[in-house]
């Protein structure tokens, strides 16, 4: 499938679309999620020449493989290939898809291969597709972008010790809970759940939930996300 000749950047490999945005006249910017080299960002014709059936495959959440050249860090697009069936991600799950790919979009480095989180958000988006739980989905895929990122979670110093009540300050870590202090106080077994994987309980999700938006908040700089003003646009008409 893949013909890859580096010295041009020009290959044939996998991808998702991640957002895209108008260019020049009959052009597209698009954001990849792409098998081998991460995120890339890259210019496809969105006239004649894209027929309808190619336009069909460019969607959000659909796998495809698509051919990319040049040198420069914007590439050119072409040589659209289905690879399954596009999924139709609706209601909550939609916006969740959404949620993910602002993230990848605004955190992510360009042209980083990171094959495992490719994988990773395959996984998440077929769970999205089959699933009604939403948020245990997002918390994984949270946790593994960070670890992408290299901001994993250190849990160690809650599991070593016997204190019950924790708070978390992203530039230390975990620190015992100051009952002066504004930020959130989190229990240890909730904390241990989720260094294991488990957080199913209520309070672990929110826990979980309360823990992510500290830390991608932080490397967001504080910058709103417009897939969150979504959410929170359903929610008021709820």
């Amino acid at each position: 499938m893949a013909t890859i000749i580096r010295g041009n950047m020009q290959e044939t490999q996998q991808a998702y679309l991640l957002h895209s945005r108008p260019f020049k006249e009959h052009q597209l910017i698009i954001d990849l999620l792409t098998q081998n080299d991460g995120k890339v960002s890259a210019v496809i014709s969105s006239g004649h020449s894209l027929k309808a059936n190619k336009k069909g495959i460019l969607q959000p959440f659909s796998r495809f493989t698509i051919q990319l050249s040049g040198r420069h860090q914007l590439k050119k697009a072409s040589q659209l290939e289905s690879l399954h069936q596009h999924k139709m991600l609706l209601g909550n799950s939609l916006y969740s898809g959404l949620y993910i790919n602002e993230l990848l979009v605004k955190l992510l480095p360009e042209n980083i291969p990171c094959e495992t989180l490719f994988e990773h958000y395959a996984q998440a988006i077929d769970c999205l597709d089959k699933s009604d739980t939403i948020e245990p989905i997002l918390r994984k895929f949270e946790m593994q972008l960070l670890d992408e990122l290299g901001f994993s979670l250190d849990f160690s110093v809650v599991s070593d010790s016997l204190n019950e009540q924790w708070q978390f300050i992203v530039e230390q870590g975990f620190v015992e809970a100051n009952p002066s202090s504004k930020l959130p106080i989190f229990t240890r077994d909730d904390l241990l759940a989720i260094a294991v994987g488990n957080s199913t309980t209520p309070n672990s999700l929110n826990t979980h939930k309360i823990l992510m938006r500290q830390m991608l908040n932080h490397l967001l700089g504080h910058k709103p996300l417009k897939s969150r003003e979504l959410f929170m646009a359903r929610d008021k008409k709820q």
